[in-house]
């Protein structure tokens, strides 16, 4: 029975130190997963800048597109606009009043005051 008892108490100590040296198999598919998370968000903020720049192109060849259709219409109707926020602002009326009557964002406005 002693001889049982030792036994197992030595093959239970040889088990323990060999766990030592094992290798973790559930820490690497978590490293392999955290590799693979940060791999693909990686890859999503590049495709989203991507994405961001040829939206900003479009924009800007609509815009060209626009201004070669209606050069003289587009730039007087700014002009005109321009002077009526000037105007509307030098008579002392607010912002908010402004955007209404000129049909623009209140920001709009407040950058184009901003620019006098």
């Amino acid at each position: 029975m002693l001889y049982a008892v030792c036994t197992l108490i030595i093959i239970a100590l040889i088990l323990w130190i060999a766990s030592f040296f094992m290798q973790d198999k559930f820490k690497q598919i978590e490293d392999q997963f955290e590799q693979f998370s940060i791999s693909s968000l990686q890859e999503t903020y590049q495709l989203k800048k991507k994405i961001s720049v040829l939206e900003e192109e479009l924009l800007m060849d609509d815009m060209s597109i626009q201004q070669s259709i209606h050069p003289s219409t587009n730039a007087s109707q700014q002009t005109t606009i321009l002077k009526r926020i000037k105007e509307l602002y030098n008579q002392g009326y607010e912002t908010d009043y402004i955007a209404e009557q000129v049909n623009m964002n209140e920001y709009d406005v407040i950058s184009i005051i901003k620019q006098f």
